[in-house]
């Protein structure tokens, strides 16, 4: 077991490290960009990187506080799963109606990892592993899908 600073300072460690790793990556347009603050440019629509002593997991969350619309961004990316999976080059796991771990309601598009262990420094390749690829195919779907949602910007 750790101490919580133990803990932070290892979870602190880890990001930089993926972040240092990913830094010389350009995004799917040829743009320098922040993998692990990655930014869709589209309120309520965020790429979610986590772990933990147990599971990594990487997920679209479609946060918006209006579940009526929230719904109207999980159903525009419905029509666009053949297209995420394809870039994907895998099936993830859709959640329409879930909780985050402050029981805030969300939409949720997601693939994990388990067993895997943030605080074992042995996992971090295993992670990074993990990451990377999805992450760059994520960045290369939105790429293109991110039109799709101009009309719900608004919302």
């Amino acid at each position: 077991m750790y101490s919580k600073a133990e803990a932070s300072q290892l979870r602190q460690a880890f990001w930089t490290a993926f972040g240092q790793y990913m830094a010389p990556v350009r995004s799917f347009d040829g743009w320098p960009v922040s993998w692990v603050n990655y930014k869709t440019g589209v309120k309520g629509v965020q790429f979610k990187l986590h772990a933990d002593n147990r599971r990594a997991s990487i997920a679209i969350e479609l946060t918006q506080p209006d579940a009526g619309v929230r719904e109207l961004f999980f159903e525009q990316f419905l029509t666009l799963k053949t297209l995420l999976h394809e870039t994907l080059s895998e099936e993830w796991t859709w959640e329409a109606d879930a909780l985050n771990e402050h029981g805030q309601p969300l939409s949720r598009i997601y693939k994990e990892l388990a067993p895997a262990n943030l605080f074992n420094r042995d996992d971090w390749p295993a992670l990074i592993s993990f990451f990377k690829p999805r992450l760059i195919a994520l960045d290369e779907f939105w790429s293109g899908a991110q039109y799709a949602f101009d009309e719900l910007r608004e919302w």
